[in-house]
């Protein structure tokens, strides 16, 4: 996720494992979302939170449409940056306005999910559970 004060720093650092994540997750998603209406979130990947300004880009938002708000965001990284994501992810929900409950971080390489929801902080337990969706994000990898 890029943030504004960030864009002048901005490069990709897409490699195939990460970008594979984030296709797992829309797909599984995308299915329950657009056929099966069993979340009521839709999958976007690698999307402007607020496209009316710069806003933070997480590798994959779920979206009210709504409410005009995201309440789910998911970062996918190598461990060299949970901690930086987890950091982020942080600061997205606590420190701006887009309606975000839930965030998560899942390290592709350890297949470990950090969790953190407004207003609770981080999660010990049921770390890849998405209370919004009712949903245990990790089975859909």
């Amino acid at each position: 996720m890029i943030f504004p004060e960030q864009l002048a720093d901005f490069g990709i650092h897409s490699p195939k494992a990460h970008q594979r994540i984030i296709a797992k997750l829309t797909t599984g998603l995308g299915v329950l979302f657009y056929h099966e209406g069993a979340i009521t979130l839709e999958p976007l990947p690698e999307t402007m939170i607020d496209e009316g300004q710069t806003s933070p880009v997480p590798d994959v938002s779920l979206y009210d449409n709504k409410t005009y708000q995201t309440p789910v965001i998911i970062e996918v990284c190598h461990p060299n940056g949970v901690k930086n994501d987890f950091k982020k992810v942080q600061r997205l929900i606590e420190d701006y306005d887009y309606g975000t409950i839930e965030g998560f971080v899942y390290d592709y390489i350890n297949n470990t999910w950090l969790k953190y929801q407004k207003g609770m902080g981080r999660q010990f337990e049921n770390t890849s559970f998405s209370t919004v969706l009712q949903l245990d994000l990790a089975k859909l990898i």
